[in-house]
């Protein structure tokens, strides 16, 4: 029976990150258990279900991608950069308002009420994208012009996407382009500047009233979560009860007191971690992060390893961004970040992001494949 790794040649096929695929199942499998205990009280089969057709559909857009050859996409960058815009453009126009946000687009799928969100792709290509260009700039990018253009590569889009709103999004994309151009060899010096601004800016646009009040709520519960209890403090307040309850080896399976009561609001999406925080305990806890650390430790890997300019970029790009979710995500579950909205990859439900993220995952296994050149 034909399996996603036969499209690779088979000789790449002996090279792949075996370790990177075994957390990478792992993760989705601990993924459906936490979801079904999550969505108990909502009846728990339905979401298991949906993300495991997720994860089939991302599963096969990862085999396509790690049987491709990572460096043919500069012969397309400036193709992908662009339909990424207007697909973002085209969101912000005609999708649906969703819980205030503009974010989705309705596929008419039998059966299935699946939402594509363009922003959780948008990511991928701009990995794509920028690192072509910063590959093909070279030395260049110790020039401040040069940094700047390359900023304005990633600001359209992420201008884009803070307009949904969708601020957590737009932050990974600006953790990504500091990876990027981190590996790529800018001026450290250009970095801490272009921070310092950047800060200053945030302080202008909160003293001008840019920023939505409810980025600027998030901001203030953030420091002080029992400021407003009952509302916007609740599900700060409520994650930090539930990963307390669980202690050092958790409250058992499916037996969660906050989970199994449905205190949690989005307790199996941006709020999963309380589920393994509580169920698990501080064991349970461990072992998720120690299935992160050997996606990272795979993807600094493959970083080190290769000995193409444009793979270590590529595959930076894709390991920021696995880091800067899973720093985010934990981070505001217990109390140390402010809530932003960003999944935890490939344990929160939701079609587009388990996709995407399995897509960054081929990509990953590509370059790991393909690390050494080919001389003749």
């Amino acid at each position: 029976m034909p399996t996603p790794l036969t499209i690779i040649e088979p000789r790449l096929r002996k090279n792949i990150d075996k370790t990177l695929l075994f957390a990478v199942v792992a993760l989705m499998a601990l993924s459906l258990l936490t979801i079904h205990n999550a969505t108990t009280a909502q009846g728990g089969w339905g979401s298991v279900v949906r993300q495991g057709v997720y994860f089939l559909l991302g599963i096969g857009l990862m085999a396509w991608a790690s049987s491709k050859d990572y460096s043919g996409v500069t012969r397309y960058a400036t193709v992908f950069y662009w339909a990424n815009i207007i697909l973002l453009i085209f969101v912000l126009k005609f999708s649906p308002d969703v819980k205030g946000a503009s974010r989705w687009i309705r596929l008419p799928i039998p059966g299935m009420d699946f939402k594509l969100q363009p922003s959780e792709f948008a990511k991928i290509s701009i990995i794509l994208t920028l690192s072509a260009y910063v590959a093909q700039l070279g030395p260049k990018l110790r020039e401040l012009p040069s940094l700047l253009m390359t900023l304005l590569h990633v600001g359209i889009p992420m201008l884009l996407i803070a307009k949904q709103p969708d601020l957590g999004t737009a932050l990974v994309f600006l953790a990504v382009w500091t990876g990027i151009v981190f590996l790529g060899g800018a001026d450290w010096r250009h970095l801490v500047g272009l921070a310092v601004v950047g800060s200053l800016l945030f302080g202008v646009a909160w003293k001008a009233n840019i920023l939505h009040n409810y980025q600027k709520d998030r901001v203030l519960t953030f420091l002080n979560p029992t400021r407003d209890p009952r509302n916007r403090g609740y599900h700060v307040l409520q994650s930090l009860t539930a990963i307390g309850g669980g202690g050092a080896t958790g409250q058992g399976f499916g037996k969660g007191i906050q989970t199994k009561g449905d205190f949690i609001p989005e307790n199996h999406t941006d709020f999963i971690f309380t589920v393994v925080g509580e169920e698990g305990g501080f064991v349970g806890a461990c072992l998720l992060l120690s299935i992160y650390g050997l996606i990272l430790w795979r993807g600094v890997a493959t970083i080190a390893e290769c000995e193409e300019p444009m793979g270590r970029l590529i595959a930076g790009g894709i390991t920021t961004l696995i880091a800067f979710h899973l720093t985010v995500n934990i981070g505001m579950t217990c109390g140390i970040m402010p809530v932003v909205g960003v999944p935890l990859p490939l344990m929160s439900f939701g079609g587009s992001a388990a996709m995407a993220t399995l897509l960054g995952i081929g990509l990953l296994l590509s370059i790991h494949m393909r690390r050494h050149k080919i001389s003749f």
